[in-house]
């Protein structure tokens, strides 16, 4: 008999497709009895220790994944994720961040998601060449470039990856990240890897398991001896999604992105009005596929909403770990699978 995932009816009220295309126990519709065991002895844990919120089936699996299906290691790093959103305020922010200054910054550091790959998961892109901190700082600062940071993992979450797995009509939970290098020579190294290091805390830490595909274009002479070297302390199942390519990138590239939904300046024929990079074109704003976030939804009430915190003592360890004092980063840091960081760029 396969694999059945098992669902909780208290916490598992989906309206998008729960079954994953990627058939490996572990991920959602393909997971073994001993694994939902393990489901229901994480969520178990975890309400006697009283949390109530982010306890559904998918979240329990990612955090499991991300630890190996360890459940006191995925226990440890949920406890550490939801007073991180405490401390942070998460869920007040994504309700009401705004990041005016955007155009301005992407002068300097350009950042989006675009449309969707061959797949349907969301396509995220950046531009690392043009990154210049001390001209970014005069536009904006670096705890609003953090706060733009996790309001866009939040939208990725939901609405983003919920629209999509409806028009795909499968459950998708990661994305098809393009990062160009183009111009990130020796002289931005250090700055680069800065970046990388600090911003890469809160993906790793607080959004597990959301790595699809990562295309690094334009990578500079060298880069592919340094990721041979470093590759080799990265989960295999890490290292088969980063696709290392030079100049000659777009056959690869357009072998999983549709032209029409590639930008013309990456080999595609897509030309949005305004610009790509400011569109945010994607089934998330297409009306047949996507729905008010739940975030959203109770935003008017977001002054007496209570936040996921448990009412009996929460160990010292739960301290958040690695949230960086400055950088940024828009969606998809180079992350391995269970937090592990990749190989900074250039880094």
């Amino acid at each position: 008999m396969a694999p059945q995932m098992e669902l909780d009816p208290k916490y598992d009220h989906y309206d998008f497709p729960t079954t994953s295309p990627e058939v490996q126990p572990g991920h959602p519709g393909h997971t073994t009895p001993e694994q939902n065991a393990q489901v229901f002895q994480l969520r178990t844990q975890l309400e006697q220790a009283g949390y109530t919120e982010r306890l559904d089936t998918l979240t329990m699996l990612r955090f499991l994944r991300a630890r190996k299906f360890v459940v006191a290691d995925a226990k440890e790093m949920f406890i550490k994720c939801e007073e991180w959103r405490k401390s942070f305020g998460v869920d007040d922010l994504v309700r009401n961040f705004e990041y005016t200054e955007k155009p301005k910054v992407f002068e300097y550091y350009t950042q989006y998601y675009h449309k969707t790959d061959k797949d349907g998961r969301p396509v995220y892109i950046e531009q690392l060449g043009k990154i210049d901190l001390a001209a970014m700082y005069k536009i904006t600062t670096a705890e609003r470039m953090v706060q733009n940071l996790v309001c866009e993992y939040e939208k990725l979450v939901d609405p983003r990856l919920p629209a999509c797995s409806r028009k795909s009509g499968q459950l998708l939970e990661t994305c098809c990240s393009i990062m160009d290098l183009k111009g990130v020579g020796l002289s931005k190294v250090s700055s680069v890897y800065s970046y990388v290091k600090e911003v890469s805390a809160i993906s790793q830490n607080y959004y597990p398991e959301r790595l699809g595909r990562l295309y690094l274009i334009n990578a500079p002479w060298g880069f592919s001896s340094v990721f041979s070297i470093v590759k080799g302390f990265l989960d295999p199942v890490t290292v088969k999604k980063i696709h290392v390519l030079g100049t000659s990138y777009q056959k690869e590239l357009l072998d999983q992105v549709p032209a029409e939904n590639l930008p013309k300046m990456f080999g595609g024929t897509c030309e949005c009005e305004g610009g790509c990079a400011l569109s945010d074109l994607g089934p998330w704003r297409e009306p047949e596929w996507t729905k008010p976030p739940k975030w959203e939804q109770n935003k008017q009430d977001a002054s007496s909403t209570i936040p996921n915190e448990p009412t009996s003592t929460i160990p010292s360890h739960a301290q958040p770990e690695g949230t960086p004092s400055h950088g940024v980063h828009g969606g998809q840091p180079i992350l391995g699978e269970g937090g592990k960081a990749h190989a900074p760029m250039p880094s």
